[in-house]
């Protein structure tokens, strides 16, 4: 087809565009694979779904294809943690950019708002539940939005892992914003999920763009393990780099990197119990210390970006190979050769059963739960919606005598049913800003001689407080002005107090949002069939995991890919099925070919060896005997009575 001279200059000059702003802001000469496609997807108002593997450059779409065109792009994310990571990178690239979020006081919120109605900002970071407040709604309206961007789109699908209810009120920006196209993101979706992120935010034409899940570097190993730490020793000692270990519970975290050091390595624990700061310190440190080894549960890794992670190891089997391909996928984002290792033993299954249905707690238990946390928060019945509150979980489960797994659990389903948000604490820093301009500012220092010079140092090591609120380090601060910390914060709570900045201390605990007013206990009301769905799906990949981490005859990798609806994928040629597989001297092709006939020849009826050698189409009966054997050794096929072999499974 012939492209007009017009249209093809325009695209050329585009791609150019987009070219010129990856190589200014983030110094990459090129884009990776299927970036640009996706960009000039959305930049032609297309809605678009991009789906990439953990690494694969995602954010890198929206803020390239936002900053090619004049306007505000609006990024919807449910992870406060990759918020502020992001902000911070745009920050630090002289790229306006900022985040409302709950927890947040109403000032910061409103500086937020403004700023992108009135400072040229380019980005605004926002989670799914603050969508419907009618502050929002009046303040988007205003704004001049170019670009809805959507990440962890797969939270909307009630078919994924993740579902999140307050994803469904992205639907509502469409009614507001017409015009503005949706570039929807994701990692990990299967196609049921592919398509239903599509229909729930009302895309107008299917539009998708997928790379392969395939990761070429990254090698799948399963193995079962009694002595699970030995094995990890081995995998320390033998592989050079950066490492990261998941554990199921905080206690392992400790203990784990506890034998790490003991053995001469460089090793830290990370976990969501631990302090705002304390995490934040851990996690930098480990981003800079080339051969640390974090032991952590799933709470880290999400926003984490370090290209060189040379091995991954699952202690414990995940609880769905979606979690499992993203934690693992953590390993060579550098595109060098990578490990991922998952050690299991026959209890852990079981105990992933059991846990499983721990998971959905009796109605009953959800709505006292409901009517405790009432009373813990002090939400007087009729009132509440949008409020916060700090909220201590062993704290809690002590003053109404609740089982901690249990009411966590029951916790998580009053969320999915929308009546409140947990989540962690929403900062790693604790913020200030200047409430007088200069003018003003200039003559409360000559007035206050005593405090003018810390003034001057907060002048000097924070900028940007006049217009928004800067998160601060009081411990940094202090090692700079060297006093202690005490004196900085009492500084900043006298300065607080007389009203000449606004500080804001960082949260030690979770918190607790009201989405809607309290109710009394009799009048909760759970979707039952909506929640009994969710569990049989559930139930569905929980035994997709455990058919992955039990199938020794087909390739990791493609058993991977064909969950995530890649059919036609080859085998790697390295996991521990693969190696295992070559040792028996038969090409994948072959080997292949004969257990399709060894199938026909067997069928479902046992059959002796003599009558698979009449029956057989192979020729050569040693690679016959070969086959046999590895089934035999990875029990998919077993002798029955008279010598005759059958299947266990075909």
């Amino acid at each position: 087809m012939c492209i007009p001279y017009r249209i093809y200059s325009y695209l050329a000059a585009a791609m150019t565009t987009y070219e010129e702003i990856l190589q200014q802001y983030w110094g990459y000469a090129k884009f990776r694979p299927l970036q640009q496609e996706i960009i000039e997807s959305v930049c032609q108002g297309n809605d678009t779904l991009g789906l990439m593997p953990t690494g694969g450059g995602k954010s890198i779409t929206f803020q390239v294809a936002a900053l090619s065109k004049p306007g505000l792009c609006i990024v919807i994310t449910p992870l406060i943690a990759l918020m502020k990571d992001q902000v911070d990178n745009l920050r630090r690239r002289q790229i306006k950019a900022t985040a409302v979020y709950s927890g947040m006081t109403n000032t910061e919120i409103d500086i937020a708002f403004n700023n992108c109605i009135l400072g040229d900002y380019k980005f605004l970071y926002i989670s799914p539940e603050r969508l419907k407040t009618q502050r929002f709604i009046q303040v988007v309206t205003q704004m001049s939005v170019n670009l809805i961007a959507v990440d962890e789109s797969h939270c909307i699908s009630q078919w994924g892992y993740d579902f999140r209810p307050s994803y469904l009120e992205i639907a509502n920006i469409r009614e507001i914003l017409p015009k503005v196209p949706i570039l929807a993101l994701t990692a990990t979706a299967t196609p049921d999920v592919v398509d239903d992120i599509q229909e729930k935010l009302h895309f107008k034409t299917k539009n998708v763009f997928s790379k392969s899940f395939e990761r070429k570097n990254l090698t799948y190993s399963v193995f079962e393990k009694n002595d699970k730490v030995g094995a990890l020793l081995q995998i320390c000692r033998n592989t050079a780099g950066t490492g990261i270990v998941y554990v199921a519970t905080r206690k392992e975290t400790k203990e784990i990197a506890y034998v790490l050091q003991q053995n001469g390595f460089v090793a830290d624990f990370y976990h969501g119990g631990l302090d705002a700061a304390t995490r934040a310190k851990k996690q930098e440190l480990w981003m800079r210390t080339p051969n640390e080894i974090m032991v952590s549960t799933n709470a880290f890794g999400m926003g984490i970006d370090k290209p060189d992670v040379r091995f991954v190891v699952h202690l414990n089997i995940p609880e769905s190979l979606e979690a499992y391909f993203q934690e693992a996928g953590r390993a060579g984002r550098d595109e060098k050769d990578a490990q991922a290792y998952l050690f299991y033993n026959q209890g852990d299954i079981q105990k992933l059963k059991d846990n499983f249905e721990k998971k959905y707690p009796s109605f009953q238990t959800v709505s006292e739960t409901y009517d405790s946390l009432g009373n813990y928060c002090q939400v007087g019945i009729g009132d509440g919606e949008g409020t916060v509150h700090d909220f201590d979980l062993v704290d809690f489960c002590k003053k109404f005598n609740l089982g901690i797994v249990e009411t966590m659990n029951a916790l998580k389903l009053l969320e999915e049913e929308n009546f409140i948000l947990l989540s962690d604490p929403e900062d790693t820093h604790s913020k200030i800003k200047l409430n007088y301009d200069r003018n003003e500012l200039y003559k409360f220092q000559i007035e206050h001689k005593e405090i003018d010079p810390f003034i001057k140092f907060l002048l000097r090591n924070c900028t940007g407080v006049f217009m928004d609120f800067v998160p601060i380090n009081e411990n940094h601060l202090a090692q700079v002005a060297k006093c202690t910390v005490e004196v900085i914060k009492n500084y900043l709570i006298y300065l607080h107090k007389i009203e000449v900045l606004t500080y804001i201390p960082a949260k030690q605990n979770p918190i607790i949002t009201f989405l809607s007013n309290r109710i009394e206990k009799k009048s909760v009301r759970l979707n039952e069939q909506f929640i009994l769905q969710r569990k049989e799906r559930q139930r569905k990949r929980l035994e997709a995991v455990i058919q992955y981490v039990t199938n020794t005859s087909k390739c990791r990798c493609t058993q991977l890919l064909e969950y995530f609806g890649e059919k036609t994928s080859v085998r790697c040629g390295k996991c521990d099925v693969c190696v295992t597989r070559n040792e028996v001297n038969i090409s994948s092709l072959q080997f292949d070919y004969i257990v399709e006939d060894l199938k026909k020849c067997i069928g479902s009826t046992p059959a002796s060896l003599d009558e698979i050698y009449q029956k057989t189409t192979i020729k050569d009966q040693q690679q016959i005997l070969n086959v046999i054997k590895f089934l035999l050794d990875k029990q998919k096929i077993r002798y029955v009575e008279g010598g005759r072999l059958i299947w266990n499974k075909i």
